[in-house]
Order: structure tokens, then sequence, then C-alpha cells
């Protein structure tokens, strides 16, 4: 059923998400970014100039979600847990377009306002690991396929290193002034499939974006010498 109501936002006049709060955020808020810490941003030309895109990040630590969506090449708009969407954060993110996504449940209402985004020629981030941890890419979910699949857009794999450090909770930030990479890989993309969209369809594409975005992974490691911070302290929570 879930895929079938995904389907209908092929067919529905795409409206997109709202953009003029992000963009003036952005405007605002990546000179902050820029001197609180060394950000170096890499490969930022395999993200598509216009038309729809998903970039799909490992996920180690708080500062993922705001760096990627105030410091990446164009406006994004990312899939962020409910929780979040509280007091001034929420209000923040409310105005900055990003998506509300419960994760207790397939959440048909955040993938089809996802769907709205792509089909509308914007960006959309998707951490296809469901939560934070030490980033090394063990499994993802299978979102970002029905995401693909829906809307035809190529996937662009994101590696990012030094938003949290080794031993840090996974609400922690770095020190002020310790480097940050964030490094665009070559997009993937799959043809756009009609409904029904099977299990073992989106098992299939699932294990082919995990496969690109390991070796993205791998090649970061090696292009920046960074590493990742490991697994998150014991009492500290992934979500």
């Amino acid at each position: 059923m879930s895929d079938q109501i995904l389907s209908t936002a092929q067919l529905a006049r795409p409206r997109g998400l709202p953009e003029n709060g992000l963009r003036t955020l952005r405007r605002y808020a990546q000179p902050w970014l820029d001197r609180r810490w060394e950000i170096h941003q890499r490969g930022e030309s395999n993200v598509p100039d216009e038309g729809p895109a998903i970039l799909a990040s490992n996920h180690i630590g708080w500062l993922d979600g705001p760096l990627l969506f105030l410091k990446a090449p164009r406006p994004a708009h990312a899939l962020v847990k409910s929780e979040a969407f509280v007091g001034r954060t929420g209000r923040l993110l409310n105005y900055a377009g990003q998506i509300k996504l419960d994760r207790r449940h397939t959440d048909v209402g955040a993938l089809r306002s996802a769907a709205d985004s792509l089909a509308a020629g914007q960006v959309v981030i998707v951490y296809p690991e469901g939560r934070r941890g030490d980033g090394e890419l063990r499994r993802i979910k299978n979102g970002i396929s029905w995401l693909a699949l829906v809307s035809g857009a190529p996937i662009v794999p994101v590696a990012i290193f030094g938003t949290r450090e080794p031993g840090g909770a996974s609400e922690s930030r770095p020190q002020k002034g310790a480097r940050i990479d964030v490094v665009y890989g070559e997009p993937i993309q799959f043809p756009m499939a009609p409904w029904p969209r099977t299990p073992e369809m989106l098992s299939d594409v699932t294990d082919q974006v995990l496969d690109r975005m390991r070796q993205h992974l791998n090649w970061a490691k090696g292009a920046t010498g960074r590493g990742l911070p490991g697994p998150l302290p014991s009492g500290s929570t992934s979500d």
C-alpha cells in the first residue's frame, strides 16, 4: 500500500518543498560553520547542478544533519527523526523545509514528501543506516531504494569524517577549529520503476547502493587520510 501511495506522488503535479527559508538559513549559517570548524568539501561536482538528486551519507554524529543541509552544493531537504521537531530546533527544521520522519514504522507521509521533492527537481538527504553509529555502513535500509526507483534520481554517496571525535557521544560536537571532511562520490542511478516494486527488486537495489557507498567510503578514507570515530561509547544513544 505504501508503494502505491508513493507512486501517486509521481502522478500529482510536483509541488516540492519550500526553499526560501532554507536558502536564508544557509546564507547566514554557512559563515558561522566555517568560523567554528575547518570544513573541507571534495567532489561537489558529482552533485548535479539541477534536477533531482539523493545524497546518501554515512552517519556518525549529531552534526552530520545540519552540516549537509547547510553546506551541500545545493539546498537540500533531509529526512530527520520526528523527535527533533520540538522547541527551537523544530521551528528551525520546519523553517528550513526539512522532512519529519517517524522511524517507528514505515512513514508513508515522509516518503511521499521526499518523492514529491525529487519530482520537483530538488535534492533530498538520506542517512540510510537509519541511526548514528561508527559510520562504517554495515547495513542500510530499503527506504533509499524506494526513493531511487520512484524518482529515477541519481544517488550521490557521501562520506563524512570528523563530526564526532573518537570516544565522543552521539550528541557531541568536535572541538572548535577541528577539521571536518565531506566527500561526494560518483552518482549511481537506477531507471524509474513503475508500481509494483517487489521486495526482491528493492533488496537488489539496496545491495547495489550499499556496495557503491562502501566503495566510496573506502576511497574517501584514502583520499583524505581520515578514519571514522569507532563505535559509540557505552550508554550513548544511537538515535
